[in-house]
């Protein structure tokens, strides 16, 4: 359904991505983990438009996407929620929901998937009129999710969503990352929190240095010693 193939990215001179292929199939949950600096981060960027490639491709339902914009993407059912958040402080929480579904026209629709968001994350209906600067860490990470999710997405991008959250928060997002995916959206997963990715993951990618690593089941790489023994504190 989704595909990178062979995908090079730069940052001027530094070789960030050096020519990663995976495969998200439909209804899949695949985690792509990694240290630091690994270009985990750099390869959703570049899936969802808002970095260029050098080379590769970007691939949806078989169709080339690599010169697609951004918005061309989300419009053709793949959304991202950014490392970091980036929610719009200024504005009110229901008003960033509002903006995910900026491409959609379908009023009904739109209301059905707002009532959806607010099934996900209760805390956020009881916001709705807040300025989205106020919520806490966890709760703007609920926000970009929700956004992600206004889009009606098929295939969700999720960028470190534990990043900075306390251990009881990260078991709430993780519980709603399952729902959306037992929901029948496809997601690919970046996360420093590898336990948590791998054991919700159908498949798992590890990159080190720009490179796919391995690759297997989630089962199999919590099984993996190498694996334990680097992402995992030898657990």
């Amino acid at each position: 359904m989704f595909e990178l193939r062979d995908l090079h990215v730069h940052y001027d001179m530094i070789h960030a991505v050096k020519g990663i292929s995976l495969r998200v199939e439909q209804g899949e949950v695949v985690a792509l983990i990694g240290a630091n600096g690994a270009g985990k981060s750099t390869s959703l960027r570049t899936a969802a438009g808002l970095k260029k490639p050098t080379s590769g491709q970007v691939l949806l339902r078989g169709e080339d996407v690599t010169a697609a914009t951004a918005q061309k993407r989300v419009a053709l059912g793949l959304s991202l929620v950014p490392e970091g958040r980036h929610v719009f402080t200024g504005m009110t929480v229901r008003e960033n929901l509002e903006l995910g579904a900026y491409l959609r026209r379908d009023s009904a629709g739109i209301a059905q998937d707002l009532e959806g968001v607010f099934a996900y994350f209760p805390i956020l209906k009881s916001r709705q009129r807040q300025a989205a600067g106020t919520l806490s860490g966890g709760e703007q990470q609920m926000l970009a999710m929700g956004r992600a999710l206004m889009s009606r997405p098929e295939i969700l991008l999720l960028d470190e969503p534990s990043m900075g959250l306390s251990p009881l928060l990260v078991g709430e997002i993780f519980d709603i990352i399952a729902k959306i995916s037992k929901a029948g959206t496809t997601i690919l997963l970046v996360e420093q929190n590898a336990m948590k990715a791998l054991r919700l993951a159908d498949r798992a990618y590890v990159m080190e240095n720009g490179r796919i690593a391995a690759t297997g089941t989630g089962a199999d790489m919590l099984d993996s010693e190498e694996v334990k023994k680097s992402y995992l504190g030898g657990a």
